[in-house]
């Protein structure tokens, strides 16, 4: 987001650069709390705290470091399309054979303008299923019975939802986020992962929260990341975590109305060009055709968008835009764009 960050994590930075050491901190038991009490606040769901792994990495590293601590897979890894294009990345660094299955698209509605494939997931027979929820690129909610059908279509093998944006669930989406390890009753095989990275404009502090319910996977996790020379904790994740969980909560209700207030303008602007209504984070997934490709609006219109490519073959023709601007560059953007359209 091209917003600035929560106050109260900046103050925290600058006592804690007062300090004279800066050597090997651990994971803190009241860390774990805060987080299921911010599952409890923002979500309503019980996380209990010995789920809670603090990570002081990113997400992307801890997809790469699960595939590792559930080998062997008993069949491919499946993403579905469009998708972040990390979850099939770290399949593919990790050798691990890795199926892309397109979404559901229902041209005609912009609500639920894409489903989850599951019968099509199912049909792979997959060995992990990888899952982005809200989705990258369309900010859209998956229904809870659909994560709880993915989870069983995974077992034995695992569901990861990497939901590092659902904290940004907008205000008036009308559904909850589905917690994955909440809805699935912590399921053995289902993981969460989240960040303070995306909500909080953090993503610069490399840190992660996996709620793992299974305490075996836990133990699995732990070892894989020793190997490489990782443990829990991490001394500025830590401390960005700690501060935005704590103090940010007034700083986010802020944010949220920001992003409807600017997911209006941009919607309303880009009209028909506009694939689905995002419900969550500050993402719009867009058709290119009349737009132009990245590299034209780019050179010609000054205007970066992602290229849909990045998305998997499903995002081919597409864009997306992030809106998370302040309000004049917002509109400059969306002027540059609408130009595009009409010339």
């Amino acid at each position: 987001m091209d917003l600035p960050g929560p106050p109260a994590v900046g103050a925290a930075l600058r006592v804690r650069a007062g300090h004279p050491a800066f050597g090997y901190p651990v994971a803190e038991e009241a860390d774990r709390v805060l987080v299921a009490r911010w599952y409890r606040r923002r979500h309503g769901v019980e996380v209990p705290p010995e789920w809670v792994m603090l990570l002081p990495f990113g997400p992307g590293t801890a997809v790469r470091l699960l595939l590792e601590a559930a080998r062997p897979l008993s069949g491919p890894a499946v993403c579905v399309t469009p998708e972040w294009n990390g979850l099939a990345r770290a399949c593919r660094a990790a050798g691990v054979p890795v199926r892309e299955v397109p979404l559901v698209h229902a041209p005609d509605q912009r609500e639920n303008a894409f489903r989850l494939p599951l019968g099509g997931i199912a049909a792979v027979r997959p060995g992990m299923v990888l899952l982005s929820s809200p989705n990258n690129p369309t900010g859209l909610l998956w229904p809870a019975g659909d994560i709880r059908a993915l989870a069983r279509t995974a077992a034995p093998g695992l569901l990861v939802s990497d939901e590092v944006h659902g904290d940004l669930r907008h205000p008036d989406a009308g559904v909850p986020h589905p917690v994955a390890v909440a809805v699935t009753d912590g399921a053995p095989n289902v993981v969460t992962l989240n960040s303070v990275g995306k909500t909080f404009n953090l993503s610069g502090v490399p840190s992660c929260l996996a709620l793992v319910p299974d305490p075996a996977l836990r133990a699995r996790l732990a070892e894989v990341m020793a190997g490489f020379g990782l443990w829990e904790g991490g001394l500025l994740g830590a401390l960005v975590q700690r501060a935005a969980l704590a103090e940010g909560e007034e700083w986010l209700a802020g944010l949220l109305t920001r992003l409807v207030t600017a997911r209006e303008s941009a919607t309303a602007a880009l009209g028909g060009a506009v694939l689905a209504r995002p419900q969550a984070s500050f993402l719009l997934w867009l058709d290119g055709s009349g737009l132009g490709t990245r590299e034209e609006l780019l050179t010609q219109r000054h205007v970066e968008l992602a290229s849909g490519f990045d998305f998997g073959p499903a995002g081919s023709g597409c864009l997306r835009l992030n809106f998370a601007l302040p309000p004049d560059r917002l509109r400059t953007a969306l002027t540059r764009l609408t130009c595009a359209t009409t010339s």
